[in-house]
């Protein structure tokens, strides 16, 4: 990971209830039955008590439905990547889990150097054709998580210790600090602790593969 630099200019990334309503009831003009009026109100109270209920009920729905569309996606992942596995003749066991609002898979055990090439980038390749395999079978873009080897873990470590100690060298010095070519789930481990550092913010700049990430202290 090459030392930080400091940058001459940045360009900003993109990367870093309904209130029920109000049931208007007849204003009293002295002339009516008052027990109309009465059952008038409770029917307005119970109308709106149920449109609360459906939507609650509705919300659920949709959680559960979202949370059914991630451990399929981590199912089809798991039955791609088995195949995979037998075709390169590798070892290996598929852990299947459900991460925030994504899949995660990580294939674990057995001499799994090859499927992570350098830095990474055969991982990522993993991964984006693994997410492809997803998208084909559930008709949804995937953003599923592949890890192989604990790769990535240890690398959210390392990224986590750097973005901290640039982050308070950033707030000590005042001045802005760019750090080495990222891919984007590097940039968000990064970005994530950037965020929870009060006197910084961070920002991304550059394209693709050379995209990096800038830690500058707040104004």
């Amino acid at each position: 990971m090459s030392a930080p630099q400091q940058p001459t200019d940045t360009a900003t990334d993109s990367e870093t209830s309904t209130a029920p309503g109000t049931v208007l009831t007849p204003a009293a003009s002295g002339v009516g039955d008052p027990d109309l009026a009465t059952d008038d109100a409770l029917g307005a109270d119970a109308v709106v008590e149920d449109a609360d209920t459906d939507e609650a009920d509705e919300a659920d729905e949709d959680d559960d439905a979202g949370d059914d569309l991630l451990v399929r996606e981590g199912d089809v992942a798991g039955d791609y990547l088995e195949r995979l596995l037998d075709i390169l003749d590798k070892d290996g066991d598929i852990d299947l889990d459900v991460e925030g609002d994504r899949a995660s898979v990580a294939i674990v055990g057995g001499k799994l150097t090859d499927l992570i090439g350098p830095d990474g980038a055969t991982l990522e390749a993993l991964q984006e054709l693994t997410r492809l395999a997803v998208a084909q079978s559930t008709g949804v873009r995937s953003r599923l998580m592949l890890d192989i080897g604990e790769f990535r873990a240890r690398r959210r470590a390392d990224l986590t210790a750097l973005a901290g100690d640039t982050a308070r060298r950033v707030a000590s010095s005042g001045q802005p600090e760019r750090l080495s070519p990222m891919n984007p789930f590097e940039r968000k481990v990064v970005h994530d602790v950037i965020a929870s550092v009060s006197g910084v913010h961070s920002e991304s700049e550059g394209e693709e593969p050379n995209r990096r990430v800038v830690v500058l202290p707040d104004k």
